[in-house]
Formats: structure tokens, C-alpha cells, sequence
């Protein structure tokens, strides 16, 4: 049996997600850079259990797109909410990744 890798994930953006990364103004670049670095840094990408998040920066927190499904699609809010990036991870052995589909800011 192979171990499941850990931290540091490999982090890909769909081409919707990188363009629109790419039109934001600096500043919210920066704030959208420390938040993917957040992500690819956590031990856990799904944030589970309760408090799962306290270790983000106040600014950050993270839920499920669907409570109903807790593996599945999540957001990552930042700047206190004018902005997120929703992404989903997967788990392989080998070579696990996060894929950010959606990348807003306003």
C-alpha cells in the first residue's frame, strides 16, 4: 500500500479561472495568490470537522459547495467575502492536485 502524499498540493487553474485571475486588479491578485497558497499549504484541501479553518488568516474561510457533499466542489472565500475561488481536489495516490474552476473578486 502507498502512503497518501501530503502538503504541498499541486495547484492547477482551469483556463476560465487563470483568465479571470488575470483581469484583477493587482491588489486583488495578491490577496487571490495568498488564498491559493493557503490552499496548497493545508493538510487537509476539503477543511473538514468543526473549526477545520481556524488556521486561516481572518480574512479566509472555507465551506462545501453542497453540505451534502463534504468531498466535492469548495470555496474558498477571501477579503472578508468580495471574493472566492472554488476548487476541488483530487486525492490520488500518486500525484493528488486541487483545480480551481472559478477564480471572482469584486
Amino acid at each position: 500500500m502507498t502512503d497518501f502524499m501530503g502538503p504541498p498540493w499541486q495547484a492547477d487553474w482551469t483556463e476560465e479561472a487563470a483568465s479571470n485571475r488575470a483581469a484583477l486588479p493587482e491588489e486583488a491578485r495578491v490577496l487571490v495568490d495568498a488564498a491559493r497558497a493557503e490552499l496548497v499549504t493545508a493538510q487537509d484541501p476539503y477543511f473538514r470537522g468543526i473549526d477545520a479553518d481556524r488556521d486561516l488568516p481572518a480574512a479566509m474561510s472555507v465551506e462545501p459547495v453542497q453540505s451534502t457533499r463534504p468531498s466535492g466542489e469548495h470555496v474558498l472565500y477571501l477579503d472578508y467575502g468580495r471574493g472566492w475561488l472554488r476548487y476541488h481536489f483530487t486525492p490520488r495516490t500518486t500525484d493528488p492536485q486541487i483545480v480551481i474552476d472559478e477564480c471572482f473578486w469584486q
